[in-house]
């Protein structure tokens, strides 16, 4: 397969993530809110966050496992599909003030999450190994499109609703199962040949011992006990639970304090296209100047991030430190993914990318669910000194491994 065909296929990933990243930032925008109306106690405030989160964490082990055995493609129209029937459950039971089944269609959306997401390792298995990081990043720049999109549907889908008798706080949803419906048919009609046989491509191209290498599949204990795998699979998970911990409840934080939609939405932009924005330049980072490093820089960012939140409540300021939040979260994951796709061989890298995206959807339903609780019994002070205190953990983490392996050629990069 040449180069245009891989690049036109990442691109398509990164469209498909787009949509994605629109269809749940939609919803995410304001699924606090909804959690604390339906439900009557704003402890419950990231109730629905977790139960995205949840939905995430148990989809992402058992899809890439999935996709190995069906490919990519199949497994991608999959995540689409469930991220439509979830939509649309969500905003037919915020009409009915039903928080259960709202609950449950959330999750349905963060089933889809688990699903789609898998398309960054599809982007990475399709290019040689100096590339990846940037490949990894053009798929999750998609976000930024979502950045853009998801909140801005959030006001004139809401007149919507309210134009059609219902709550504003339905329209969004229904915007959402569009996207989810458009990604479907995008990655169904047009993401050929599927990435994973391109993978076996490569493979098959290599020399007898790297094909042996890349055959080969290791028993867990030997994959963790690797340095660079704990340090890519604690960077993705520790920034995730910074971020779902702090975000997670800000917009609830914004509207207690007389913010209106618009300054909400805006908080929630900023964020996203921190998450997404400079994606190229994290991903030219961790190819040029090492994965380690970024996640270094990128847990740096979020602790500074986290010291900014509670200093005013003018949106200038909150949206900045959400701003650094997204961007120290997007470092940590796409040099994490990348130095995670360097320590496994094509026959490991389903279940343990799966397993990892396993822990850092369970890790992020338990920030999101115990922000709420965080936030009534403390307040917004204290929940961003908690979000702190956890950037520090892969910040240490990566500075005591870059100083261990000083000195050895070739592998300070990371």
């Amino acid at each position: 397969m040449s180069q245009p065909h891989i690049r036109r296929l990442t691109w398509l990933l990164f469209f498909g993530q787009s949509l994605n990243s629109a269809a749940y930032i939609a919803g995410t925008t304001i699924g606090a809110i909804i959690g604390a109306g339906l439900s009557g106690q704003p402890a419950l405030a990231g109730l629905p966050a977790a139960a995205f989160g949840l939905g995430t964490a148990l989809a992402a082990y058992p899809a890439a496992r999935l996709m190995d055995r069906i490919g990519r493609r199949q497994g991608l129209m999959l995540g689409y599909a469930a991220g439509a029937a979830g939509a649309l459950l969500a905003g037919l039971a915020v009409l009915a003030g039903h928080f259960g089944a709202f609950l449950l269609g959330f999750a349905g959306m963060g089933v889809a999450r688990g699903f789609i997401d898998l398309g960054r390792y599809a982007a990475a298995e399709m290019n040689p190994a100096a590339e990846r990081a940037r490949a990894i990043s053009l798929v999750v720049l998609g976000g930024t499109l979502g950045a853009l999109l998801g909140p801005a549907l959030v006001a004139p889908m809401g007149d919507w609703a309210k134009s059609l008798g219902g709550t504003a706080l339905a329209g969004p949803w229904f915007a959402s199962t569009g996207l989810y419906l458009v990604g479907l048919v995008l990655i169904g009609l047009f993401l050929r040949p599927d990435p994973s046989e391109l993978a076996r491509q490569f493979a098959a191209g290599a020399s007898a011992a790297v094909k042996l290498a890349q055959q080969s599949v290791r028993p867990w204990r030997v994959i963790l006990a690797q340095p660079a795998t704990q340090l890519a699979v604690l960077a993705t998970v520790a920034a995730q639970l910074v971020m779902s911990t702090v975000m997670g409840i800000t917009a609830l934080h914004m509207s207690n304090h007389g913010h209106a939609l618009s300054d909400i939405a805006i908080m929630t932009m900023a964020h996203t296209l921190g998450m997404f924005g400079l994606s190229m330049v994290s991903g030219r980072l961790a190819d040029n100047f090492g994965r380690v490093q970024t996640i270094v820089a990128g847990a740096l960012i979020l602790v500074v991030g986290c010291a900014i939140a509670p200093l005013s409540l003018e949106t200038s300021t909150i949206a900045l430190s959400m701003f650094m939040l997204g961007l120290g979260w997007n470092f940590c994951y796409v040099a994490g993914a990348a130095l995670l796709t360097d320590t496994l061989s094509i026959g490991e890298r389903g279940r343990v990318q799966g397993g990892s995206d396993l822990a850092m959807g369970l890790i992020g339903s338990f920030g999101s669910l115990q922000s709420g609780v965080l936030f009534a019994w403390t307040g917004f002070t204290y929940l961003s000194a908690f979000g702190l205190a956890i950037g520090l953990i892969p910040l240490l983490l990566a500075i005591r491994h870059l100083a261990r392996r000083v000195g050895q050629p070739g592998l300070v990069s990371g």
